[in-house]
């Protein structure tokens, strides 16, 4: 499996397929590379890339849990093109990997050919911050992948009411671990510590310049219609404020989309189409 070592010294794992167009690929908070594989399918046009993030997945956890920032992560990526010889690539980035991409596009756009945010933009609700801290570095009470999978069913009813039970177990199956005393997580505990860190330091810092940074880029935004964390109201100021900002809002789903509805298919391959 293709891992290479941050410049911390940190062994992360990543993955590099197909041919074309290259595309990263960046995961939400707590998920890393297989959050793209709905979306893998449909991408055999492009060299799909994807990272685990400090923590997550298969790469190695951090032992100063101060590391996992979006700076830091930023950082990694850079890294990572530099060891796959990729001079610019396009990013394809769900919730934290978009904050990720906007990051990089402020801080070395020139490595950027493209930026499609998946349920992120530069204000993210409170109530959203709130649901996330519910759930982040704590392992689910349910035992196993069949109870896990009908309590996510359940909650996750209300913002993507047409998803079949059988998505909801390959969901859990894939981020938790089976184990003799219950279900673990795929990601390093710590970052949940890391988060109440980061709050306690003083307010967010202000986004919208990051995302501002994504002017004369392809971009695009990608908003679940039940969506938490990207707001109605924020869907439509990004849209404003960068009117070249191509946007598609997702029936019957919340925070995130899965990536292979047509719609959201659809904008991704407009984006990258512009690359030039």
């Amino acid at each position: 499996m293709p891992f290479f070592d941050s410049s911390d010294g940190l062994r992360l794992h990543y993955t590099d397929t197909g041919e074309g167009l290259p595309l990263l690929c960046l995961a939400g908070l707590t998920r890393d590379g297989r959050d793209f594989r709905y979306f893998a399918p449909h991408a055999t046009r492009y060299r799909m890339i994807t990272l685990d993030a400090r923590g997550r997945g298969q790469s190695e956890h951090d032992p100063d849990f101060m590391n996992y920032n979006v700076l830091r992560e930023a950082q990694d990526v850079l890294e990572l093109l530099d060891h796959l010889g990729v001079s610019r690539a396009a990013i394809l980035g769900t919730s934290r990997g978009g904050l990720v991409a906007m990051t990089l596009a402020a801080m070395s756009k020139d490595r950027l050919s493209a930026v499609v945010l998946n349920d992120v933009g530069p204000e993210i609700p409170p109530g959203g911050i709130a649901r996330i801290m519910e759930y982040v570095g704590r392992r689910p009470a349910a035992k196993s992948h069949a109870q896990a999978a009908e309590t996510l069913e359940h909650l996750m009813a209300p913002a993507f009411p047409d998803v079949p039970a059988g998505r909801w177990r390959e969901e859990v199956e894939t981020f938790y671990d089976q184990t003799p005393d219950g279900l673990s997580l795929r990601y390093d505990t710590r970052l949940r510590d890391a988060l109440l860190a980061q709050a306690d330091a003083g307010p967010p810092p202000d986004l919208w310049p990051l995302f501002l940074a994504l002017d004369g880029l392809p971009c695009g935004v990608i908003r679940g219609a039940n969506s938490d964390i990207l707001s109605a109201e924020t869907f439509e100021e990004m849209q404003s404020r960068l009117p070249a900002l191509q946007a598609a809002e997702i029936a019957s789903r919340g925070h995130v989309p899965f990536l292979d509805e047509p719609e959201a298919l659809a904008l991704i391959h407009s984006v990258l189409d512009q690359i030039k």
